[in-house]
């Protein structure tokens, strides 16, 4: 009886097409590296997905040559963010004084963004996204991870990589399996995301109304404005719903006058999705054969709309420190032996790739500790907050800070290109 064939091989696999997965998978394969993304869904169309686009990435596009066909797509841009704290208006941040070529967030349906790279990666040969394909375990063999089984509608499959990288977010596949320890932060909030429709002449505020023990974001999508209800963390079934649609609607409103006329479009708890908010972070981002990056690495709260950024950088890092290892060991296989690949890399080659992983985690680790800080600060604010039905006053801090020149500067970098900005070509 003859051996069955040998799985399919890549150098580098990425289990996720997420933010970070489609943005690693495009950077590596531009420089050369073979990529295989696997992502389980059909599509990229998940309505809960964040839509802000900073201008840290619209300037990685301006690198990429990408910028100016990116936004020939629907979007809406947003140069300044305020915030209306107990009916008051606060200006909060500043982009058209950062040193970009887009000075400002542009809001696109996440999956816009996606199928955008994903067409960009596929000019590519050494890319290939496979849709329906649920990665549902490891390989691992002698201690180290060399491959992935996924789940498809035509069976089940593997595939071998050199190395496995991990952006299936903040319910990973990868991290469990790989026995990599989360370290949680607790967070004192959930997220309830419902959609009310826009009408011309809407105002438009990104950072949101806060007022009566209440807080709702405004993301505009044209027609629509998608919006992010701040509750207490567990008290949805426990006190919302209970509550009734009625009373949940009458807040929204009173909260929001001028969306009065358009509650009653909210008929049904079915178009209330649950959003569980977290954020934890990995003690060790990596193991033999594998990375994990994105939420897989570090779950982020919406709190400042960051997570997408956060994760492209890091695959921006990954990729600008990955790629020269891993074409270095496609390039020495192949002019070792016109055989089949061996199965285990050699142990220089081991040592290479555990020292660039850990480079990848050294360099962006930093900055995810800063801005789950800063959140961990505003859930701080939000738990005392939330469900108190009086009046805001708004904090003296932030009436002080707002106050302050360059405070609005400040706060559009940190929102805007975050604690360290990555860039492909400086």
């Amino acid at each position: 009886m003859s051996a069955p064939p040998p799985a399919p091989r890549t150098t580098c696999c990425i289990v996720g097409g997420g933010p970070a997965g489609m943005m690693l998978g495009l950077l590596l394969a531009r420089a050369g590296v073979h990529v295989t993304v696997l992502e389980k869904h059909q599509d990229f169309f998940r309505d809960f997905r964040g839509d802000t686009i900073h201008p840290g990435t619209l300037e990685l596009l301006h690198e990429l040559g990408l910028l100016h066909e990116f936004l020939q797509l629907p979007h809406q841009q947003v140069e300044r963010l305020s915030g209306i704290l107990g009916g008051r208006q606060f200006a909060m941040a500043d982009f058209t004084h950062l040193p970009t070529h887009a000075k400002f967030i542009a809001l696109m349906p996440q999956w816009d963004f996606l199928n955008f790279i994903a067409r960009q990666a596929w000019k590519y040969p050494g890319f290939d996204l496979r849709m329906q394909h649920n990665v549902t375990g490891l390989i691992e063999e002698d201690g180290r991870v060399t491959g992935v089984r996924a789940s498809t509608p035509t069976g089940p499959v593997e595939l071998r990589a050199d190395l496995v990288v991990g952006c299936d977010g903040r319910h990973a596949v990868t991290v469990p399996a790989a026995h990599l320890h989360v370290i949680e932060r607790g967070v004192p909030i959930d997220v309830l995301w419902l959609r009310i429709s826009r009408r011309p002449g809407d105002p438009e505020n990104a950072l949101g109304y806060f007022n009566y023990g209440q807080g709702l974001i405004l993301i505009n999508r044209g027609d629509y404005f998608q919006c992010g209800y701040l509750i207490r963390k567990d008290s949805f079934a426990a006190v919302i719903q209970p509550a009734g649609l009625d009373a949940f609607r009458a807040g929204i409103a009173r909260l929001v006058p001028v969306l009065a006329d358009r509650v009653a479009e909210i008929a049904s708890w079915d178009q209330v999705k649950l959003l569980t908010v977290q954020i934890n972070h990995l003690e060790r981002w990596h193991a033999p054969g594998l990375l994990c990056i994105g939420d897989a690495a570090h779950a982020m709260s919406p709190v400042g709309g960051v997570g997408i950024n956060l994760a492209i950088q890091d695959a921006v890092a990954a990729a600008r420190i990955l790629a020269p290892v891993l074409l270095d060991l496609s390039s020495r296989a192949k002019r070792a032996s016109a055989q089949p690949r061996d199965l285990f890399l050699s142990s220089s080659d081991e040592t290479a790739l555990a020292h660039a992983c850990a480079a990848v985690q050294q360099r962006r680790e930093f900055p995810t500790r800063v801005t789950q800080t800063v959140q961990a600060a505003v859930h701080h604010f939000l738990g005392g907050y939330l469900g108190h039905d009086e009046p805001l006053t708004p904090p003296l801090a932030l009436r002080i800070l707002t106050k302050i020149p360059g405070f609005q500067r400040l706060t559009a970098r940190l929102v805007g290109l975050g604690a360290r900005p990555e860039y492909w070509k400086r």
